[in-house]
């Protein structure tokens, strides 16, 4: 990957449907989130699809898929076929893996192992969907693994809209993607690279204290258009924060053409507009 030559580095999309055509949603859940995002286009791009389209932008991006399987039935695209496109697409796929904390043990050894035989370099924890508070016990097994190979610990954070408009939310949470949950984790993993994904409405202010208060927590701007962002997020990534706010568009429910125009129009210092669109993420991702 050459570094140089990128227009930025987008942290957060996902990777949706297998080479064999599973989805890594029922198709309730995935019809509800493409109302409420109001997509269009190609929901379900494949991997080399994927690596084709930011190819030809010349972006980089972290691809991952959710395994949320216990809790919702549906199998995840498979982590190793995330990071067997990313290592045939290296020049622009960054590749992450997601593990059900449910899985106890079993995802613990899957950890070390995607890591070290892999090329993994990061994990996506979504809470709501998992159906677990970041700070229980039961993930703290993953978390010591991801700390101890340098990975980095990606957790979905304030609402969201895989669920929205279902009746009861599909069944899926928010109260478990609160940010501050994730406080706890890292102040029990001092070492441990975090970040917290999306502007983290209802609680954006959490979400600040945290990434202010612990020099290992960064957060992720995907999911929402910059338009929409709390004017309390742009003040920070303008100043406090502006060494850790990353580009995250969450493709492909969100494309990074869309996040950009808006981008463009925020009012961010033009020497803090480089750091949050690639800067700040090469450094994490260990690509500087």
């Amino acid at each position: 990957m050459n570094v140089d030559e990128l227009v930025a580095i987008d942290v957060h999309t996902h990777a949706e449907v297998s080479s064999k055509g599973q989805a890594s949603l029922d198709d309730g859940l995935a019809a509800a989130s493409s109302a409420y995002f109001k997509i269009e286009g190609n929901r379900k791009p494949t991997l080399p699809e994927m690596a084709a389209y930011y190819r030809e932008r010349k972006m980089a991006a972290v691809v991952f898929t959710v395994d949320a399987e216990s809790a919702t039935g549906t199998e995840p695209v498979p982590n190793e076929e995330v990071a067997e496109a990313a290592a045939e697409n290296a020049d622009v796929l960054i590749p992450f893996a997601s593990l059900d904390p449910h899985r106890g043990k079993a995802a613990v050894k899957q950890a070390r192992r995607l890591v070290e035989e892999y090329g993994v370099r990061g994990f996506k924890f979504h809470p709501s969907i998992q159906a677990f508070f970041p700070n229980d016990r039961l993930a703290y097994g993953l978390y010591e693994v991801i700390e101890e190979t340098g990975a980095i610990a990606l957790f979905h954070t304030g609402q969201t809209g895989i669920g929205a408009g279902v009746p009861g939310g599909g069944g899926i949470r928010l109260k478990y993607s609160n940010p501050l949950h994730v406080d706890d984790v890292a102040a029990d993993f001092p070492h441990l690279k975090i970040i917290l994904a999306h502007p983290s409405f209802p609680w954006q202010d959490e979400a600040l204290a945290v990434a202010t208060h612990k020099p290992g927590v960064h957060i992720d701007l995907s999911g929402w258009s910059p338009k929409y962002f709390p004017p309390q997020l742009v003040q920070y990534a303008n100043t406090l924060l502006k060494d850790k706010v990353l580009f995250g568009s969450d493709y492909p429910v969100l494309t990074p053409d869309r996040w950009l125009a808006d981008f463009e129009k925020l009012q961010i210092k033009d020497a803090v507009r480089p750091k949050i669109l690639k800067e700040n993420a090469a450094r994490l991702l260990g690509l500087a």
